[in-house]
């Protein structure tokens, strides 16, 4: 039996669609350890662009949400896709928000207990004017396809309003039931993201999902989804998380997940340090070694 934190009408919508909307399932308070990892990042840029005599100017003291895309403002697609189109940084502050309590129960609530977060974690940062902003429509196993893994859950969480303007999250649901579909890399961007045809994709309805900060959306690793490219003058920060059940593939070629929850052995589940060292449990300590 599982438990967790969704009501049975919002299990069976997942269940039935392939996804579900959590309106603000996160305060300030808890993105704000993966804020400050992304600013970290920001002034590490913002710092090797100066030296690199691209900027005069860090913009240390502009908002979070307009920093990078004024960083950016005179630069080109090149200059910023040099950074990735998506961060995967081991700092701190990401290691929390995967390990937000409210976001496990939620994931709870559709696989049980035993979770693991995968490897494949994201940050997103969609700036104004570059091609990496658009993503097209694909289905997020396509990353994955020989993994034995499923179900693999995304929870997609914005950092900052995902409005339709800077270009939230669109899906297709009741796609969760369709095959791995074969997929090509894009071209014309210079981003490489799998992507999937217009014959591919047919008539099915499209649904929009502009939500707040703080809000997840959790959905199967075989719904088709996209975003639009970004038509405001701030940065669509958001991050798409990963779990899966404990007994399924760890997808090690992608990196180190971690024990994120365990009901069976919570002594396994993995500590700050662990995930640090890249340990995907806890090692406990033993006369002072490990």
């Amino acid at each position: 039996m599982r438990s967790g934190s969704l009501t049975k009408e919002q299990i069976d919508f997942y269940n039935e669609e392939g996804y579900v909307v959590l309106p603000r399932l996160l305060t300030d308070e808890d993105m704000a350890p993966a804020i400050e990892a992304m600013n970290r990042k920001v002034s590490m840029i913002a710092e090797e662009l100066k030296r690199a005599n691209l900027i005069t100017d860090t913009l240390e003291h502009r908002p979070f949400k307009y920093r990078l895309a004024e960083l950016f403002a005179g630069l080109s697609s090149d200059e910023f896709l040099k950074y990735g189109r998506s961060w995967r940084d081991r700092l701190p502050g990401y290691f929390h928000l995967m390990s937000n309590p409210k976001i496990l129960d939620a994931v709870e609530s559709l696989i049980g207990g035993e979770i693991f977060a995968n490897p494949v974690y994201n940050t997103r940062p969609k700036i104004p004017k570059v091609a990496a902003g658009a993503v097209p429509w694909h289905q997020d196993k396509s990353y994955w396809p020989d993994a034995n893994s499923n179900p693999v859950i995304t929870v997609w969480i914005p950092l900052v309003d995902a409005t339709e303007t800077n270009g939230c999250l669109h899906i297709k649901p009741g796609t969760h039931r369709k095959r791995l579909l074969k997929w090509h890399h894009e071209t014309e961007s210079g981003t490489g993201y799998t992507a999937l045809t217009k014959r591919q994709l047919g008539n099915s309805p499209t649904v929009a999902l502009p939500v707040p900060a703080g809000s997840a959306i959790l959905f199967n690793d075989r719904c088709l989804h996209m975003s639009t490219p970004n038509y405001s003058d701030e940065v669509r920060w958001s991050v798409d998380l990963r779990y899966q059940p404990t007994d399924q593939d760890p997808m090690t070629s992608h990196g180190v997940g971690f024990l994120a929850r365990s009901y069976k052995h919570p002594e396994r589940v993995a500590t700050l340090e662990d995930w640090l060292a890249g340990r995907p449990e806890h090692e406990p300590v033993i006369q002072g070694r490990r």
